[in-house]
């Protein structure tokens, strides 16, 4: 059969025409010449019209019909050739796809799932960066650090404040349960390697402020509990991050410190009968990093996580989108330059979505007053978990872990008049990112619904943490006595690189040529806060 000589297959339809043709009629000729007689177009038709049928001609000759024969919607089918946007043509032989479009759509996947696995392994790399600076500052389990002199911007922390004391440690089950001593009057979390909420100490935990002691041990401890013991807590992994905040009275610095040193314990149960002496390190004014990386180190900070703690202390699925890119408990982490190479890519992808997500929301929900004011929640959806009806928000866990530490139900939705409450902006009122070159001014509407006190940080656009200025503080409170009311009770505070004539007492420096995020504390907020009967004012330029 002629179809069995000639792969006619690829060939142009107008150029098979032609080269039947010129076959036809040579071949016409060689019959005449060897039969010693004419022979007419049409005989030679007549025989060539069955090899001619089963040619397949340009893809469209029909293929012998099957005795069981479907009807395939085209949904269903796969063309041989397929334009896309991200990887241009991709062809197939019959569905088969070729070894170029394999090659491409290995490397997408891959790069996909390196973007996926950075969105969603910021909570478990932003819990071991801050662990592993503790023990960078030789703070080991067991110690704690303390900022006694307050935080500044010297020590790299996500968006914390220098307005209440910090105290941070490593409460670490590996070997046993742990018993924590908590003093009273403070507000504080446990947070687990993945950055899940354990418990709540202080004043909106189970002790409401009083103080107490707490236990912490893993979900397969079944050993006796200390009647001593007020509050035993189950968390899924070894290593679990403490911090809680001391609020200061009167400018107390000293007074604060000691009252918690006084009383803040943690050691092993084993030891409870015998306790050894805690240990506390001053941190304030020390030069340290507790922020995940945003380049390819970030995976080996995630695969560090992944070997150390239990197989089961992550979702399954979660652990399947590591796995896919080569990070595996009980498995060295070792890509290959391809893979590396794509490993580096997806990060860089996923640090410019994580700060899209941040800093240029499109989601309403987002904003706290939306179509009104540039301030948005850390959690929009009011879920410690990032729950809307049944589904994870996966944009809200992102905005949130990219930006803030410490994951607690009273940070969602605090009692009245208790815990504290938060509206970020790295936006002015035109919908314009802040820059430290430029002058703005903010007004906070008399009352301002706070039980406590308010606050107002800057915040780097680079690193999340306190913007680094000649101002110690990076931001100011009203306990702070330079700061001074408006004649109608209101407050207006002023950013730039330099302070306003007459209104110095309210200034926040900024840095020209730096980026940066401005965020509002109120600490025991009221219900105008709740209700939204009260709005701060947006960041205003100052021509």
């Amino acid at each position: 059969m002629i179809h069995q000589c000639f792969d006619l297959k690829s060939v142009d339809f107008a150029q098979l025409t032609i080269s039947i043709y010129s076959g036809v009629s040579g071949f016409m000729q060689r019959i005449t010449n060897s039969l010693k007689r004419p022979i007419t177009l049409l005989s030679v038709l007549l025989l060539l019209v069955p090899c001619l049928w089963s040619l397949p001609i340009a893809g469209f000759a029909p293929a012998q019909a099957a005795i069981y024969e479907a009807d395939p919607p085209e949904s269903v089918l796969t063309d041989d050739i397929v334009e896309t946007e991200l990887l241009g043509t991709l062809d197939f032989f019959d569905g088969m796809p070729s070894e170029a479009t394999v090659q491409k759509t290995y490397d997408f996947i891959d790069v996909s799932r390196g973007v996926d696995a950075f969105l969603n392994g910021i909570p478990a790399a932003s819990i071991y960066a801050m662990l592993e600076g503790l023990i960078d500052e030789d703070i080991q389990p067991g110690d704690v650090g303390i900022f006694e002199g307050l935080m500044n911007a010297r020590s790299l922390f996500l968006t914390a404040n220098s307005t209440t004391m910090y105290v941070v440690g490593e409460a670490n089950v590996k070997d046993g349960p742990i018993v924590l001593e908590i003093p009273p009057g403070i507000l504080g979390t446990i947070d687990d390697a993945y950055f899940r909420y354990v418990t709540d100490v202080g004043n909106v935990g189970p002790d409401q402020g009083q103080g107490g002691k707490y236990l912490l041990v893993n979900p397969d401890y079944d050993g006796e509990i200390p009647e001593e013991v007020d509050y035993v807590v189950t968390t899924p992994s070894y290593r679990n991050w403490l911090f809680f905040r001391g609020f200061i009275e009167d400018g107390d610095l000293a007074g604060t410190a000691d009252a918690i040193k006084s009383v803040f314990r943690t050691y092993p149960l084993a030891e409870a009968s015998n306790p050894p002496e805690q240990r506390f390190v001053n941190l304030t004014d020390r030069q340290m990093n507790t922020i995940h990386a945003n380049d390819y180190q970030f995976f080996e900070e995630l695969n560090a996580v992944i070997q150390y703690e239990p197989a089961d202390a992550f979702d399954p699925e979660l652990l399947g989108q590591f796995a896919a890119i080569g990070i595996k408990k009980g498995q060295p982490f070792a890509p290959d330059e391809r893979m590396k190479n794509l490993l580096t890519e997806a990060v860089k992808i996923g640090n410019a979505a994580a700060r899209s997500i941040s800093f240029s929301p499109r989601k309403e929900s987002v904003y706290i007053y939306p179509d009104e004011r540039q301030w948005i929640s850390f959690y929009p959806g009011d879920s410690h978990e990032f729950f809307d009806n049944g589904e994870r928000v996966l944009d809200d866990r992102i905005l949130f872990h990219y930006m803030i530490t410490g994951v607690s139900p009273s940070l969602v939705s605090p009692p009245v008049g208790s815990g504290s409450v938060y509206g970020m902006t790295a936006r002015d009122s035109a919908g314009d990112y802040l820059e430290g070159d430029n002058t703005y001014s903010v007004t906070l509407p008399n009352p301002i619904p706070v039980n406590n006190f308010w606050a107002l940080t800057v915040y780097s656009g680079q690193h999340r943490s306190m913007l680094e200025t000649d101002q110690k503080t990076a931001g100011l409170d009203s306990n702070n006595p330079s700061v001074k009311a408006n004649p109608d009770g209101s407050y207006t505070m002023w950013f730039g690189p330099e302070a306003p004539i007459g209104h110095e007492g309210n200034w926040i420096q900024t840095m020209p040529g730096k980026s940066y995020i401005a965020m509002l504390r109120l600490y025991g907020p009221l219900e105008p806060w709740f209700d939204q009967t009260w709005i701060p004012g947006d960041l205003e330029l100052v021509q």
